[in-house]
């Protein structure tokens, strides 16, 4: 009885030791993007708004300014139109590739985002810049321009 038992405990510890980790998602082309580059917390941000059915998420990577401005308009699709200007049925983001550096230490970054998608069968191409600031250890998208 005292052997079924410790092995009983045995099977349990295991178990309790094998905690699922949940994978590192990454941004970019090919999804490699650090989450702590803001880069990454540009593309979720636009992904936010173009990939998924609420505001949530896009006012996650919000500052203070961006997060009224979005919930002002309570939908992604009116964000799409009337603050971002951009309206996709399907669109692909990337970031410019010549936007690299070194930003562990920086305050603020402009990132410039390639958008390429389509809207009413309708291939569309537009560019934005992005510019983002560190709070609290976290990138947060707090203006959006067409530049």
């Amino acid at each position: 009885m005292l052997k079924n038992m410790s092995w009983l405990l045995l099977v349990v510890a295991i178990f309790s030791a094998c905690e699922k980790a949940e994978p590192k998602r990454g941004g970019g082309k090919f999804g490699m993007l650090d989450s702590d580059v803001p880069e990454f917390a540009a593309i979720e941000f636009f992904n936010q708004i173009y990939h998924t059915k609420d505001l949530s998420g896009a006012i996650k990577y919000s500052t203070p300014k961006m997060e009224r401005l979005l919930r002002s308009y309570h939908t992604n699709k009116a964000v799409q139109k009337h603050v971002l200007n951009m309206r996709f049925d399907k669109v692909k983001i990337q970031p410019s590739t010549r936007s690299a550096g070194r930003n562990e230490f920086a305050q603020e970054a402009k990132i410039s985002l390639f958008f390429e998608g389509t809207l009413d069968d309708n291939v569309l191409k537009d560019l934005r810049i992005i510019s983002l600031v560190r709070l609290n250890k976290e990138w947060k998208v707090d203006k959006v321009s067409a530049e």
